[in-house]
């Protein structure tokens, strides 16, 4: 008798019948089994995609199955956030998180000690505006520089410096008599020729001041297209992504702007490098 007054309870309040509410889960439950069922099959679909991404990825200190693991998980992700009312294509979405997944693991997981992804967010960011710093000035920042231009504490960016140090010093002892440093048996790949620092330092200038004389959208179009920002070139669905219009359009921007670039006022900056 109590359970016979909820139940005409919980009709008065719903405002239907019991029958209706539980026809009305079992929809709801239907609902959700085609939609993790619709789920799988996008995943399943785009699995391609994601092995497509990892090869740009191999040999940078994880496994090639740890790549495809890692940008699956991207892929996942897109999968839960895709908003198709906004008309990109799923694939144009789901390449940016599964390079950011893989990206992330990379950083993560790759190193001898293993670091926070926010914390990697941070130590690129250091990096990055510490190559910025070089290409203007030629010489590396002080931390008091470098809290300047990111409008940090300075503690923060020692915090993040001494975080991002490999933890095996090149100045251990080697050898017997222990004359020799381990940094003297490495060869650096990484520091150029003072002769490429300052070749590769003007075409940047020249390169960086040629832009600033494009429209700012012309600027970001052409970047992401040749990867001047990231090091990675981005497809026309990307770009078009990022700015919210078709990727025919961002192909008229970026054909505009090469034009401009032709124009003798801004080519002949460039000329003895295209030529080279």
């Amino acid at each position: 008798r109590n359970n016979e007054r909820k139940l005409r309870r919980m009709e008065q309040d719903a405002g239907c019948t019991i029958q209706e509410i539980l026809q009305w889960g079992e929809a709801i439950t239907k609902g959700e089994r085609e939609i993790a069922q619709a789920k799988r099959e996008l995943i399943k679909s785009n699995l391609r995609l994601v092995v497509s991404i990892a090869k740009k990825y191999a040999n940078r200190g994880m496994q090639f199955f740890d790549l495809i693991q890692e940008g699956n998980i991207g892929l996942i992700k897109a999968v839960d956030k895709f908003e198709y009312r906004k008309g990109f294509k799923f694939s144009t979405y789901a390449t940016w998180w599964i390079r950011q997944a893989i990206t992330r693991a990379i950083s993560d997981q790759a190193r001898t000690i293993r670091v926070p992804v926010h914390m990697i967010e941070q130590i690129n960011k250091v990096t990055r505006e510490s190559r910025m710093y070089m290409q203007e000035f030629g010489h590396e920042p002080s931390v008091e520089e470098l809290a300047e231009r990111l409008g940090w504490p300075i503690q923060r960016v020692k915090a993040v410096k001494s975080v991002a140090k490999e933890p095996i010093s090149l100045e251990v002892p080697v050898g017997s008599e222990e004359d020799s440093e381990l940094g003297d048996f490495i060869e650096d790949k990484v520091v150029e020729s003072p002769l490429n620092q300052t070749a590769n330092k003007l075409l940047a200038d020249q390169i960086r001041s040629v832009l600033n004389t494009l429209p700012a959208r012309e600027q970001k179009v052409l970047k992401m297209r040749f990867g001047l920002e990231d090091g990675y070139t981005h497809t026309l669905e990307e770009v078009g992504y990022v700015f919210q219009v078709t990727r025919e359009r961002i192909r008229q921007i970026e054909a505009k702007a090469l034009r401009r670039l032709r124009h003798p006022s801004r080519s002949k900056k460039l000329k003895d490098y295209l030529d080279a």
